[in-house]
């Protein structure tokens, strides 16, 4: 249990999970490591300490714990604060955050209107840092179909930004011209 704690206490906040949710998946890494130890104890060979081999199926649980923890509870999209923070620290003009703002809600704007539901939620699992073989562990999900998916969002993503891009340009040279026209 303490193993599972610590691993968990390290992990969670990557995973934004924190309070009793973290004592919860903790107990549950716990719980299942040790049914997987007792289940899998004929094949210790004891090349190793037990509790080194023990170890092992804690931290695998945590890690399986936190990904599927993250799959279910996943409602995340796009935070437009968090990556407008991006260029903030990286120490550039206005001009540069200003661009950066404008790409960041605009790919928030085609993750939102361009994908399905399911692409939606693959893509932005993956953006977040959700590993595709727990999205394929999953009931009724294989890594070749999520690989799939991934394929077509983005190629929906980037026809999507590079249709806003060109319509931004039409309108930026019409504008021009109608300034040169009225002078």
């Amino acid at each position: 249990m303490r193993i599972a704690m610590d691993e968990v206490f390290r992990r969670g906040p990557r995973y934004r999970i924190t309070g009793p949710e973290l004592n919860d998946v903790a107990h549950q890494a716990a719980a299942d490591a040790l049914m997987r130890i007792t289940h899998k104890i004929q094949e210790f060979r004891g090349d190793a300490r037990f509790t080194t081999w023990a170890f092992r199926f804690v931290v695998l649980e945590v890690s399986s714990k936190l990904g599927r923890h993250f799959w279910r509870v996943s409602n995340t999209r796009f935070d437009l604060d968090e990556c407008a923070q991006v260029p903030d620290r990286s120490g550039t003009d206005p001009v540069s955050r200003s661009q950066a703002r404008e790409l960041v809600e605009a790919a928030r704007d085609a993750v939102e209107t361009a994908l399905s539901a399911r692409q939606r939620q693959v893509f932005t699992a993956v953006v977040n840092g959700v590993p595709l073989e727990t999205l394929a562990s999953e009931p009724g999900a294989n890594r070749n179909a999520l690989y799939k998916t991934m394929f077509d969002a983005r190629k929906k993503l980037r026809a999507q930004l590079s249709s806003q891009r060109t319509s931004q340009r039409c309108g930026l040279m019409q504008r021009r011209r109608r300034r040169s026209g009225q002078r």
